[in-house]
């Protein structure tokens, strides 16, 4: 179940809608609302960063998550699902999310001595908006780390029935 919209339409749910759509549309769509795939791409250390992060961006700091975008961003990469290309100055995506999830841990210990998924909200909020305020962050451009982190999140966001209807 995809439960109920709480924002702009409420008490709507959109997998009443799949038997307006082919089989494989509807399959698509019912299976995106099912539990999330056994994460196996990120450690365990970077999965807890990269759901910190996501959350942050898609503004899923509450429980419960209405769309899994840290499992769905494990599964795509895992899959070597890309956008079938990179900025040339940057690593491929596997390897920049490993990197850029390794360089918010650092900048989290600097700034608070915690782990980023376990510095405060407000720390991760700073550290996320410097990033995105900067020229440079840790030897690589920051809009191409703000462009590979906010492609993932929203191309998971809103693949997810949750996001059609808030």
């Amino acid at each position: 179940m995809t439960g109920r919209a709480s924002g702009r339409f409420p008490g709507f749910d959109v997998l009443t809608q799949a038997k307006h759509c082919d089989t494989v549309t509807a399959g698509l769509i019912t299976a995106r609302t099912g539990p999330p795939a056994e994460p196996c791409f990120f450690t365990e250390a970077e999965r807890a960063c990269a759901a910190a992060l996501l959350n942050q961006l898609t503004g899923q700091c509450g429980e419960p998550l209405e769309v899994p975008v840290a499992e769905m961003v494990d599964a795509r990469l895992a899959a070597g699902e890309t956008d079938g290309w990179h900025y040339a100055d940057m690593p491929e995506d596997g390897q920049a999310w490993r990197d850029t999830l390794g360089y918010l841990d650092k900048d989290a210990h600097a700034r608070c001595g915690t782990a980023f998924a376990d510095a405060s909200r407000e720390d991760q909020a700073a550290i996320i908006q410097a990033v995105q305020d900067g020229q440079e962050w840790r030897g690589l451009s920051a809009a191409r780390v703000w462009s590979l982190w906010t492609r993932y999140a929203c191309t998971a966001m809103y693949s997810h029935p949750h996001a059609w209807f808030r």
